[in-house]
């Protein structure tokens, strides 16, 4: 796409605005949210009318609710979400009307909250994770946001067209998708949540890196075993060979009992490829399955599709049916200068593992502040590389987690032999082999606390102190103060969670008798948002192994110590990114 020109700072006609969001997708939507709590006004621009019909995601996993719950909006949430006392049970079945071959059991977020607070030594989140789809969390992010954000200028209908950003800001042409109106824009910084076809990613020119996930199963599962795996299913099942797109049909039914012959369950799925996904254990299902070379998906008739995958026919109404193709997917770049990007736009996955929007929102929580210091001018120039240096390498980690997941599916796929929908000894012992391999395998997409809240911003320009390589765990989280990482969770004697003490801005934690004043008339000098909160409390101090730990608005680490340094001034131009940026006239 041609960055097209638009008039010089704005015009006289155009619209100021500190913040332009091309996007109001749950990723854009968080990041306006964020940068209201900081007191940045925006103006968020999405081309659809409404919200997505599309059920995109399901799960928003326990770090995003915890920067939700930061947000002041979790609660909210909750309330359109699966009910509580809902299980997130994984169950691997032949059909719906067939035999069980194993189940991964998860608490409810009523157990959860429990574990929580019984373990408390720092490993889990403080929230637990979160059963919604995409098309009930983005009305309700909007809904917050249009009735509490105050400066948030909220409009559907409207699309980015084409933006140009000099030294000073950004000149951008939006376009009223139902009357062809435009308008210009003048902002001092556009962000990017504008998705997988993004047009800020295009308008910068940024090339995006694939992983084939054909040649990533013929390296990783052999050649061999896939080609006798297709060859088997096309003898037995008349199958052709997939070629990476998946049918989807989003529905809704009142035969509950159908769906839950097995017990109530978050996500269904079989050795033949499909998943069926409850979305509010009550009315509203998704399935999920391969398609193969040569199918037409516009000559699919959904309702038959649905009743030969699950093996039941049954009372249901179609809501949206149609193909995709899963990409493994990473922005080169996350930006330059004024205009950067986040969620879809930089990164997309396959959704095992739910690490789409829940990287996403970790984006606009990071970006969030980013701008904000930059609109309030305590900023540093190398705050917005920062960004990138610190959330391109988490979403290189999370492709990499989400390859390695899809990766399981397919080798499951790859076991199913037509003689586990038999009844009798062999079938008996098929299905045996089958289950026995799947609880093998495990399933690590539902168990990654490691890759949902154990990433550190090791490289990060920003972060002030030890340089302590990574521990890349995708399976559990080490609670750790260090620099870069996101702190402990847990809760102090008198019943408060610490995490909740921690500001808007940055704050300091103290856990002994320590003369902070110099710190303080740094962070004054420096006009950036700074708080001291005590805490005496012996099993905190151990899990934050330092007397003084310095948190950033984001709930990183930003920096920790026994004692105050010589020169508190040169940790609070670090972590703020450096010389303060011009700020735009």
């Amino acid at each position: 796409m041609s960055q097209e020109p638009a008039p010089a700072r704005g015009g006289s006609d155009a619209e100021h605005v500190p913040v332009l969001i091309a996007g109001g997708g749950p990723v854009g939507l968080t990041l306006a949210l964020a940068l209201a709590n900081h007191g940045v006004e925006a103006l968020l621009v999405e081309r659809n009318p409404s919200t997505t019909t599309h059920p995109k995601m399901d799960i928003t996993n326990g770090r995003s609710m915890e920067l939700f719950r930061h947000l002041g909006v979790a609660d909210d949430l909750r309330k359109v979400a699966v009910p509580e006392d809902h299980p997130f049970d994984v169950s691997w079945v032949t059909k719906l009307d067939g035999w069980e071959l194993a189940r991964f059991r998860y608490p409810t977020v009523v157990e959860r909250r429990a574990l929580i607070r019984d373990r408390n030594d720092g490993t889990v989140t403080l929230e637990p994770a979160m059963r919604v789809s995409q098309t009930i969390l983005e009305p309700a992010l909007k809904e917050i946001l249009e009735d509490r954000a105050d400066g948030i200028d909220v409009r559907f209908g409207w699309a980015l067209e084409s933006f140009q950003q000099d030294d000073h800001g950004v000149d951008a042409v939006i376009r009223h998708s139902a009357t062809g109106e435009h308008r210009t824009v003048r902002a001092q910084f556009l962000a990017g949540c504008d998705g997988a076809g993004s047009v800020v990613r295009r308008g910068l020119d940024i090339a995006l890196d694939d992983i084939h996930l054909h040649r990533l199963a013929a390296r990783e599962l052999g050649l061999r075993r896939l080609v006798s795996s297709a060859i088997r299913a096309y003898r037995e099942d008349h199958e052709p060979p997939m070629d990476g797109r998946v049918y989807m049909v989003h529905f809704t039914s009142p035969d509950r009992e159908l769906f839950e012959r097995f017990g109530k369950t978050w996500h269904t799925q079989s050795p033949e490829g499909w998943t069926l996904i409850s979305q509010n254990d009550h009315d509203t299902w998704t399935l999920h399955n391969p398609i193969g070379r040569g199918v037409d998906p516009d000559s699919i008739d959904p309702k038959q599709f649905l009743f030969e995958r699950l093996g039941i026919t049954f009372d249901c109404k179609i809501i949206v049916a149609n193909a995709w193709r899963p990409r493994l997917s990473l922005a080169e770049s996350y930006g330059h200068g004024r205009v950067w990007l986040a969620g879809d736009s930089a990164h997309q996955v396959v959704p095992a593992g739910g690490y789409g929007m829940n990287t996403g929102v970790g984006d606009a929580i990071g970006l969030a502040w980013a701008l904000a210091a930059n609109v309030q001018g305590w900023g540093g120039n190398r705050l917005l590389d920062a960004y990138e240096a610190e959330r391109r390498p988490v979403a290189v980690r999370n492709r990499t987690a989400s390859a390695r997941n899809t990766l399981v599916r397919i080798a499951i796929k790859s076991l199913h032999k037509r003689s586990i929908h038999r009844d009798g000894w062999s079938g008996d012992r098929d299905r045996g082999m089958i289950g026995r391999e799947i609880l093998d395998l495990g399933n690590l997409e539902n168990e990654a606390d490691g890759i949902e809240f154990g990433y550190r911003y090791s490289d990060s320009p920003i972060v002030y102190g030890e340089n302590l390589p990574s521990e890349d765990r995708f399976h559990s989280y080490i609670p750790s103060s260090v620099p870069g990482a996101r702190p402990p969770s847990l809760y102090l004697d008198d019943g408060r969670a610490i995490f909740d003490l921690l500001g808007p801005g940055f704050t300091l934690l103290r856990f002994a008798d320590i003369d902070a004043g110099e710190f303080e008339t740094a962070a004054a000098n420096r006009g950036m948002p700074f708080a001291v909160v005590d805490i005496r409390d012996t099993h905190a101090r151990s899990l934050y192994e330092r007397d003084l730990v310095l948190i950033r608005p984001d709930q990183h680490v930003a920096w920790r110590g026994n004692t105050v340094p010589n020169h508190p001034e040169d940790v609070i131009d670090r972590v703020c990114g450096g010389t303060k940026a011009p700020t735009s006239p």
